[in-house]
């Protein structure tokens, strides 16, 4: 990008344009915005070249209006670690530092979880620009590790340091603690001046540096914040009482507030300490998600097991792992069988068997068995690695709520310090000695908590998205999370989502009294057939000896045919197995086919022996789910491309009242809207390439985590189970962190609109007034925490 003096160039790669009329509208759309001198489109690059006056447009702002005409922007996205900040106001700061970056499209800063998410067009912005603006608005950035190990170490030893450093504020302040609690006794004592001044002052120019460096910094960039408002207090009541011992000698005593200036100090360190104690703990989930990925695979090149870096496992690799390892890419067992604890991505607590031809993922624990595998997915296309990205995307989110207070948080500071000059004033001036109006003005500073307005969305957004985590619900954004807060009309597909998605056989017929003779016959004609109802006849005859058959033939919509010992058996249709079946057969058929099941007639040289019937059995747990929201006052229906026989047996076993049967994938995505033009809030589970329509259109779409991958990247919500009950789960903690958010913020803005008069007042002491505040942050976090112990209801 070239800057001149009062104008600036962008180049835009455009998506979506299709002739010169589109490159035309393009350049209409930009040369229409505000700030834009200029724009050239050229269709066939696809980019637009535009000239801009960079004080009163960004490329944001372009890329909106680019957007707005039905065109799209390709951008990139680049998440870096943030550190230095201990409030809204600093996480304010490096968002308008990042987003005044040529190129830079949106960032987003979360101050919970110290990171920036930065979109971005390509090869205008970079990294490395990112993080040197960050750099010049006071605070420090890089790129996070790729594994977590580096991460956690660090955070450990950040954690040894501030306890270490809060031990010794304790120590030097305990004395200061027992003189305060003295002066209400009988026995009223008080240290000499110089052992005051000698306690106070590490504390304050060595154990409190961290505030000092924090104010200077945000001084030097024309912003205040909460470090500020401590520097202030406590250096002023230090400062003055260093002054008063100096002045007055052995005079000074009972007129000294170093007392003040120490347990300020210290109360704020052990507020800080419990708060990163805590957001340690909220980011747990996350952490634990990244820890499955092991550095190192054991993959067969030319016939011999080699140990390689996990990046150098390439596609079709055959992987091989031992009992007691974690499984190191997704792919397909290939040799070997085992049990796997899969419990840290699908949140199912019971280790599952697996098998030869069985799926399995990354970051599943290996149990007693010897795996080979062949790699479909690996590095940052692994379930667990997409699962890691979509949970730290939704936890860096920031709500539409949080940006309010974002905006409250910038002016706060400023305003608490023109109050605490106007409160020291309004003393002096009602006649009162400097010494109350002093101590009055250095509360309403230290008492002041712009952190808890800060922390109160992120940390229970974090929370609630990694308790969900645990129990395989996958909330991909805070914008998912507020609409399922928020849903009144769940609709559910039908085959494998609230069914298992493959048939059963349930019912035979034989016509000469033999059922496993007929299934035998049945089964021995499909036991190469790769149908769903021909692998249910093998499946349901495991235990009997099949025949071998020859002359295999399938006529498609009709069924199949071979010869099975000199005579050929037909299934399939009436009229193609059967067609001289007599009534007295077809009653029968008709009798076992009931509601909606499916039947296929079995026939030898022509004679019908007897028909199978089959169906799609409900899942366990479908009509606990359906009963949990309707308990919930939530209103449920069912959509299927099925029959509506089918549909309405599965609806009966369900209790789902409303049903709509042979509905085309368009045809959901339309019910879904009329819905919404009703004015329901409408949530979508489905589990299918079909499904996708439905899931883009309703409010919410939940895909069961056993779909296909276009339902699972069109939907909001995710279940790693096929478990219909998670879905009501789904929906509980999105309340709840919904509600936890509304409880933070409640208590944020409360603590300081009550206590900010009350410190005015005069009626808390500096100490009492940094205690309070040390509180409200360690409260808003604690309270946010509660929701790990959020465990859905109803599921195993």
């Amino acid at each position: 990008m070239n800057s001149q003096a009062n104008q600036a160039t962008l180049t835009l790669s455009v998506t979506g344009m299709t002739c010169a009329g589109c490159a035309r509208r393009v350049e209409r759309l930009l040369t229409g915005a505000a700030g834009v001198l200029s724009a050239t489109v050229n269709p066939m690059l696809e980019t637009a070249d535009i000239v801009y006056r960079p004080d009163r447009a960004d490329a944001g702002d372009m890329a909106r209006a680019i957007c707005a005409g039905g065109f799209g922007v390709r951008e990139t996205s680049v998440t870096l670690q943030v550190t230095g900040m201990t409030c809204a106001g600093c996480a304010g700061r490096v968002e308008r530092a990042l987003a005044a970056v040529p190129g830079v499209l949106q960032a987003e800063v979360n101050v919970a979880l110290e990171t920036a998410a930065v979109r971005l067009v390509p090869g205008v912005a970079e990294a490395g620009t990112l993080i040197r603006s960050v750099a010049a608005a006071g605070f420090g950035a890089h790129l996070p590790a790729v594994a977590a190990s580096p991460g956690v170490a660090t955070a450990a030893a950040t954690a040894r340091t501030d306890y270490g450093e809060l031990l010794a504020a304790v120590l030097l302040t305990l004395p200061f603690a027992v003189q305060m609690v003295s002066m209400v006794g009988v026995s009223a004592w008080m240290l000499p001046a110089w052992l005051q001044c000698a306690l106070a002052t590490p504390v304050q120019l060595w154990l409190g540096r961290r505030f000092y460096r924090g104010a200077w910094s945000a001084l030097r960039h024309g912003s205040a914040n909460m470090d500020t408002l401590v520097v202030l207090g406590t250096s002023a009541a230090y400062g003055f009482s260093v002054w008063q011992m100096l002045a007055l000698g052995g005079q000074s005593a009972g007129h000294l507030y170093f007392e003040a200036s120490a347990m300020i100090i210290t109360l704020i360190l052990l507020g800080k300490t419990l708060e990163a104690r805590a957001k340690r703990s909220a980011t747990a989930a996350l952490r634990a998600l990244m820890a499955l990925r092991p550095e190192r695979a054991r993959v067969l090149r030319a016939g011999q097991e080699v140990e390689v870096a996990l990046d150098a496992v390439v596609v079709g690799d055959m992987v091989v792992v031992r009992p007691g390892e974690r499984l190191p890419v997704d792919g397909e067992i290939t040799r070997g069988e085992s049990e796997l604890d899969e419990s840290l991505i699908t949140g199912e607590p019971m280790p599952v068997p697996r098998r030869v031809g069985d799926t399995v993922v990354a970051g599943a624990m290996n149990g007693t068995g010897h795996l080979r595998i062949r790699a479909e997915r690996v590095g940052a296309d692994t379930t667990v690695a997409r699962i890691t990205q979509l949970v730290a995307q939704a936890q860096a989110g920031k709500a539409p709520v949080q940006r309010l207070v974002d905006r409250i948080s910038g002016v706060f500071v400023p305003i608490v310090m023109a109050l605490a000059a106007f409160t020291l004033a309004l003393w002096l001036a009602g006649g009162a000695a400097f010494e109350p109006a002093f101590s009055a003005a250095i509360s309403v500073l230290v008492i002041a908590c712009p952190c808890a307005l800060g922390l109160a969305t992120p940390t229970a957004l974090v929370a609630g998205t990694g308790a969900a985590a645990r129990a395989g619900v996958l909330i991909k954004d805070i914008d998912a999370l507020e609409r399922a807060g928020r849903i009144d009309t769940v609709a559910f597909d039908k085959t494998g989502t609230m069914t298992e998605g493959r048939p059963a056989v349930v019912a035979v017929r034989a016509f000469d009294g033999d059922a496993d003779g007929l299934l035998a016959l049945a089964a021995s004609v499909q036991a190469g057939s790769e149908h769903p109802l021909g692998r249910a006849m093998v499946d349901a005859v495991a235990h009997l000896a099949l025949r071998p058959a020859k002359g295999f033939r399938a006529v498609v919509g009709e069924g199949v045919e071979a010869q099975v010992e000199g005579r050929v058996v037909r299934i399939g249709r009436a009229g193609f197995a059967a067609p001289m079946a007599t009534p007295a057969q077809t009653a029968a058929a008709a009798t076992v086919a009931g509601d909606g099941r499916t039947v296929v007639w079995v026939a030898a040289d022509g004679r019908p022996q007897g028909v199978v019937a089959f169906e799609d059995a409900v899942r366990p747990d479908a009509a606990a789910a359906v009963m949990a929201l309707h308990q919930r006052g939530i209103r449920t229906l069912l959509l299927t491309g099925d029959t509506a026989a089918a549909a309405h047996r599965v609806a009966g076993q369900l209790g789902i009242g409303a049903v709509h049967a042979e509905v085309r994938p368009g045809g959901k995505a339309e019910i879904i809207a009329a819905l919404a033009e009703e004015g329901r809030r409408v949530a979508m589970v489905g589990d299918g390439l079909n499904d996708a329509p439905a899931l883009a259109a309703a409010d919410l779409g939940i895909a069961m985590g056993s779909g296909a991958d276009v339902a699972l990247e069109t939907a909001g919500v995710a279940l790693m189970r096929p478990r219909p009950a998670l879905a009501a789960a789904a929906l509980d903690i999105a309340r709840a962190t919904a509600g936890k958010i509304r409880q933070n913020l409640f208590w944020a803005f409360a603590y300081n609109v009550v206590c900010l008069p009350i410190a005015a007042l005069g009626w808390l002491n500096p100490a009492l007034a940094g205690a309070a505040m040390a509180l409200s942050s360690v409260s808003v976090v604690t309270n946010a925490l509660l929701l790990k112990a959020w465990r859905p209801r109803g599921v195993a």
